[in-house]
């Protein structure tokens, strides 16, 4: 199944017999909480998922957004009315970290069927989607989770795949040359990684860029399917956007869920400065 669905598909299906389960993931970093603004308008029976309090562990060690409490997450989905034999559809407000990290999350505990509304909220509205201010409440879904699904990386595999494979730093470039860091403790990134920024695998409304040139882009870079691939960024999120992107190119790619937030923490690890070698 195609990771991403587009808004008048997603239309269709709402319509149909057997219409997804919603998520309604809208996160900001540093941004204002995503439920007011979910309140005020979100697709007919979605039921929000709050990133920080859900999609992950308080902030610490691991990093900012760490792998969420196992029963926390399950929880959560349930609420929602997730179960393994229903299809599940998650979004944001546009720029489809926080989606990707539901969509990521999901399918690393073993949901087979869970897709990424590309564009977002905007696509949808776009395509003519109603909006609704109820607050539903779906039948409690059945969702088990197994762990494993995907792949995942620690500090120290990431730096071990940095000299063997391809890692990729999905942060803005600013970041990753260290010139600014706003977030962490330090700038600058995982000696051998490369820069990959996740903005530049969508067009300007925020939908993907088409899947050859996504693996054009990335096979820039080394990132192919017969490469191993990992990703980072500052906390789990934006990377997990980018896997996405491979993923629609048909990459594979493990996540460093710790991302920059963790490996900086650490004086003894080793950070890296400036442009990455031509």
């Amino acid at each position: 199944m195609n990771a991403i669905i587009s808004a008048p598909a997603l239309l269709k299906e709402t319509e149909g017999a057997a219409p997804p389960v919603l998520l309604d993931v809208r996160w900001q970093l540093g941004g204002p909480p995503g439920r007011p603004v979910y309140e005020t308008g979100h697709l007919p029976g979605a039921v929000y998922v709050d990133l920080d309090a859900e999609l992950a562990a308080p902030p610490g060690a691991a990093g900012r957004h760490p792998l969420p409490d196992l029963d926390v997450f399950t929880a959560a989905m349930r609420r929602a009315g997730v179960s393994a034999d229903l299809d599940v559809v998650v979004y944001d407000g546009g720029q489809g970290w926080a989606a990707a990290r539901a969509w990521w999350l999901l399918r690393w505990a073993g949901h087979p069927s869970v897709r990424v509304l590309d564009g977002g909220l905007p696509a949808w509205t776009a395509a003519g989607g109603p909006l609704s201010t109820e607050t539903p409440d779906p039948k409690e879904g059945d969702f088990v989770p197994a762990p494993g699904a995907l792949p995942v990386l620690t500090a120290d595999e990431a730096a071990a795949l940095a000299r063997r494979g391809v890692l990729l730093d999905a942060r803005a470039p600013e970041r990753y040359r260290g010139e600014v860091e706003p977030i962490d403790r330090v700038g600058g990134h995982i000696p051998g990684a490369h820069s990959a920024p996740t903005t530049h695998n969508v067009a300007a409304d925020g939908t993907f860029h088409a899947p050859e040139e996504l693996a054009d882009r990335f096979s820039a870079l080394g990132a192919t399917a017969g490469a191993e691939v990992g990703v980072y960024c500052g906390s789990g999120v934006s990377a997990a956007h980018e896997i996405l992107a491979l993923t629609v190119a048909g990459i594979p790619a493990a996540l460093y869920v710790g991302s920059w937030s963790e490996w900086s923490s650490d004086p003894d690890r080793p950070v890296a400065t400036g442009p990455q070698p031509g």
